[in-house]
């Protein structure tokens, strides 16, 4: 297990458990009540501080290398029925974005989303989840078939931001992320979108317009990462801790402004303590949704996404003085 910095004190208690059960193994003394005592302690530590996370905190829990990522939900939730689809039919098979037809209980749904990769030699292939234009346009091209078969969409959005290499500005990354929120936004079927990490920069909002945008507890969605904000304001990394606290990029901040349309609760000290309870509870979160949006028709749920969208923001119109 990986601790981070403000976890000092669990980990302190998790190491001392460890030599507590391990004591009673090897003399054969019971120590249930020590260990039952020392267990309560530790999960009531972890509420302690997982109930008081500052900004810079969750986004620390939302990189936590140890969290699942995209592939893990899908295979999960769609209990392996996951058919993997590739290319943009134009450049290539972009390895950052991940999609294609899987099912949930029994219903076909399109399954989109970043990948970051599960070690070094894989996080390099697909760039950290930073997906080049084809990433886009695949994902585009995959939204489309799902609406030409009448298939529900869920989105998966865990990324740094869309690469940011020369090549991929050459080959027209801002125009794919504004084409993706100009089809997405119109889209006949149902579309979920869940902020299952880092959700980005346009890198996120290219697969991020939906009829539901869900945030896990421990993750964030803004403009831009702290660190890049702290390097712009101070031209210094150093002020990224007050930098988050400013963006307002946690799940509760961005509910509050209106700006996702709900919070999915997380495993107590985040969802890679407990994967599978994160998968299930992301799974019936799922479900629920797609229930609710099979019972509107395809125009009304055109026209609630965009007015949605349009309806963020706050405009102040100043008139000239007389």
């Amino acid at each position: 297990m990986t601790y981070l910095d403000f976890e000092k004190p669990i980990q302190d208690l998790e190491t001392e458990l460890t030599k507590l059960k391990e004591v009673s193994q090897k003399s054969k003394v019971n120590l249930d009540d020590k260990i039952n005592e020392l267990e309560t302690l530790i999960c009531e530590k972890t509420k302690e501080i997982y109930s008081n996370l500052t900004p810079w905190q969750r986004v620390q829990v939302s990189r936590h290398p140890e969290r699942p990522y995209t592939i893990a939900y899908i295979e999960h939730i769609s209990n392996k029925t996951f058919i993997e689809l590739h290319g943009d039919r134009t450049v290539a098979d972009d390895k950052a974005m991940v999609g294609g037809f899987g099912e949930i209980d029994g219903r076909t749904v399109m399954f989109i989303g970043q990948q970051k990769g599960i070690n070094t030699k894989m996080r390099q292939i697909r760039r950290f989840g930073m997906a080049n234009p084809e990433g886009y346009r695949k994902a585009l091209r995959l939204m489309k078939l799902a609406e030409k078969f009448n298939k529900p969409i869920v989105t998966f959005i865990d990324t740094p931001g869309a690469y940011p290499g020369l090549e991929a500005e050459e080959r027209g990354q801002g125009e794919a992320i504004a084409k993706n929120l100009l089809e997405m936004v119109q889209l006949k079927v149902p579309v979920i979108c869940v902020i299952i990490g880092e959700g980005a920069s346009g890198g996120a909002l290219g697969i991020g317009i939906g009829d539901k945008v869900l945030m896990l507890e421990n993750t964030w969605y803004s403009v831009i990462s702290p660190e890049s904000c702290s390097s712009i304001l101070w031209r210094s990394w150093n002020f990224k801790e007050k930098a988050a606290e400013a963006l307002k990029l946690t799940a509760e901040d961005m509910s509050k402004n209106g700006l996702v349309d709900g919070i999915i609760k997380e495993p107590l000290g985040g969802a890679h303590r407990n994967q599978t309870e994160a998968f299930n509870t992301v799974k019936q979160t799922i479900l629920e949704l797609l229930k609710e949006l099979d019972g509107i028709s395809d125009t009304e749920r055109i026209n609630q996404r965009i007015e949605k969208f349009s309806n963020m923001g706050v405009v102040h119109d100043i008139s000239e003085p007389a």
